[in-house]
């Protein structure tokens, strides 16, 4: 886990030194820019993880045609030599934020965080990953945003600040298989030189 938030921060760092990244961008170039930034950040690392392109994924192995679309998925190199297994072992998910925006908020959460509630994507996983690109304010205000949003339709799955890495969040949430709970770790990422630098 602290690998690939490391990672995400690092490629981060690297993808606001391009122009064309700010919060005027479309999700689709930042997200992009974040996983060029991954892989640069991973070319001289210890660490054997490979991030994918984006790609269509099936929710359930009982579904023949793609339901999805991952944002990032993660390959670790040790995982896939010892099992073959060709599906993602981390899936990170992205959204556009802002916490003064109750609709970035709700989307962030219906369209973010429950595709993974509901097994959408990972659903053999225990851990997900939430990117928040941070439009505006911070990202502690982001987080409190989408906690507001949560508490609005009567959730307890709130985000909690992180002790894995610092300016990140987590959740906890109960999935249809009762004994197989999922945990997500939330990155909000804000624009170099704005109120919504990482913090």
């Amino acid at each position: 886990m602290a690998v690939i938030l490391l990672t995400l921060a690092a490629g981060w760092q690297r993808a606001c030194a391009a122009e064309d990244v700010n919060a005027n961008a479309g999700e689709v170039l930042m997200t992009e820019r974040l996983r060029d930034g991954m892989r640069g950040a991973l070319r001289n690392s210890p660490w054997k993880l490979i991030v994918l392109p984006g790609t269509e994924s099936r929710s359930k192995a009982s579904v023949v045609l793609p339901d999805g679309r991952t944002d990032i998925p993660l390959m670790l190199i040790e995982v896939f030599l010892r099992t073959q297994e060709h599906d993602p072992h981390a899936v990170i998910e992205c959204k556009r934020i802002a916490g003064s925006d109750t609709h970035l908020c709700r989307e962030y959460v219906v369209e973010g965080m429950d595709r993974f509630v509901r097994e959408k994507y990972g659903e053999n996983h225990a851990i997900g990953f939430m990117v928040g690109y941070v439009l505006s304010g911070s990202p502690s205000e982001s987080a409190d945003g989408v906690n507001a949003y949560l508490r609005r339709v009567s959730r307890s799955d709130c985000l909690a600040p992180s002790d894995i890495s610092d300016g990140t969040w987590q959740s906890l949430h109960a999935r249809s298989k009762p004994s197989m709970p999922i945990r997500l770790h939330h990155a909000f990422l804000g624009f170099a030189g704005t109120s919504a630098s990482r913090t």
